[in-house]
């Protein structure tokens, strides 16, 4: 795209137009500050797109495993479907780079004593040995919010496809199959069209809105 942009754009440039104005005015604009957005644009963009193609390639039945199926009199490899951010260790690792980003940002634009002064609210001093366990106790809940949302949504949305079809296996019932074929195909098709992209903005939204925060901590 960076080489054949044009005025007059294709389909393949306006769609890379449309998703670039997306990720700016949807997810760094609401997230970031003004003079921030050219620091942190790249990487909570990085993230939204990271995130979808990975969710959307986890729908496609690939090849996973060495197991095979005879069709036919022919032996062909057994297909699944397996979503990399089913798995806590890649979503909790794309946490841990916003929150690590998010208190390096805040440390470098305020200062370590003025940033983590911010995490303290204006409240009595006597509420201070209550208050300051809640408040970073509740940074680390930060990692909870991205990693596990996203880790349960994708596993969940998974498991029932995977359910609905392996009970008409299990049970060989020709009724079963007629309803629940076309319910697993359409749960299947609200994952892909729906649930993927809300799932990649909501991390790279957030995202933004964390390291915006420690950028801005009175706002």
């Amino acid at each position: 795209m960076r080489v054949k942009l044009s005025t007059q754009p294709n389909r393949r440039q306006a769609v890379g137009e449309l998703i670039y104005e997306t990720a700016q005015t949807q997810i760094a604009e609401q997230g970031l500050p003004h003079r921030a957005i050219g620091r942190w644009f790249p990487y909570v963009a990085t993230l939204a797109l990271f995130i979808w193609v990975i969710n959307m390639v986890g729908f496609i039945p690939l090849p996973l495993s060495d197991e095979t199926v005879t069709i036919a009199g022919v032996e062909l490899p057994a297909l699944g479907i397996y979503a990399a951010t089913s798995t806590l260790s890649v979503t909790l690792t794309l946490a841990l780079m916003t929150f690590v980003f998010t208190h390096v940002e805040g440390v470098r634009e305020n200062g370590a004593v003025a940033y983590f002064k911010s995490w303290i609210p204006d409240v009595p001093k006597a509420m201070y040995p209550l208050i300051v366990p809640l408040e970073i106790l509740g940074q680390f809940m930060r990692l909870v919010s991205l990693s596990v949302r996203l880790y349960a949504n994708m596993l969940a949305g998974h498991m029932l496809i995977l359910t609905f079809i392996g009970l008409i296996f299990v049970l060989e019932s020709v009724i079963l199959a007629v309803f629940a074929v076309p319910f697993a195909t359409l749960f299947y098709l609200f994952e892909v069209v729906i649930v993927v992209s809300i799932q990649a903005y909501i991390f790279a939204a957030l995202s933004a809105i964390y390291i915006g925060s420690a950028i801005e901590p009175e706002h």
